[in-house]
């Protein structure tokens, strides 16, 4: 499964107090490998106040987290219930999955708040061969026919029924022969 990022609705002025309590119960309830960073977007300003130079950091999208998730049911349970939560956005109503956000729009997010999205050392090199260790190619060979550093994926050509499919995969879906 792949992770994603979501936005989290929160009671406003509470989003310091959701993030330090997810990443207690993230902890606490042992889903490190389900939910990864919950992140309140901020970023800093200038203030003038009695003459004087004070940078203040200022919430981008009060009143909403940002968390990185692979949605499971549990994944979903464990953001939903955490105190302070309200649910997510982009959900069609209650109990349903919500949609994550775009890979352009997280990327546009964390470089904005000088965070850029953590860049995976690249290790491939184009026409070189790999194996596809998750996802629906999973245990399939194929050839880099490309590579996208920014958004840390490659196209790689899969053989299936005797011809060569063109397949988007991230770094992490792949591993050297």
């Amino acid at each position: 499964m792949e992770k994603n990022w979501y936005v989290v609705h929160t009671y406003s002025g509470y989003e310091n107090k959701v993030k330090a309590n997810l990443e207690k119960r993230v902890e606490s309830m042992g889903m490190e490998d389900k939910i990864f960073r919950v992140v309140v977007p901020e970023e800093e300003e200038t203030d003038y106040k009695d003459g004087k130079k004070k940078v203040v950091k200022k919430k981008v999208f009060p009143g909403y987290v940002l968390v990185e998730i692979v949605m499971t049911d549990d994944s979903w349970y464990v953001v939903r219930n955490t105190p302070g939560v309200t649910g997510f956005v982009g959900s069609a109503g209650h109990g349903s999955k919500p949609t994550p956000l775009l890979d352009e729009e997280i990327m546009f997010i964390l470089k904005r708040m000088g965070m850029d999205e953590h860049r995976v050392e690249i290790d491939y090199e184009l026409k070189e061969t790999v194996k596809v260790t998750e996802g629906p190619f999973a245990n399939f060979t194929g050839s880099i026919e490309e590579i996208d550093s920014d958004k840390n994926k490659l196209r790689v050509l899969v053989n299936m029924f005797g011809r060569e499919t063109p397949v988007e995969l991230d770094f992490s879906q792949v591993t050297k022969l």
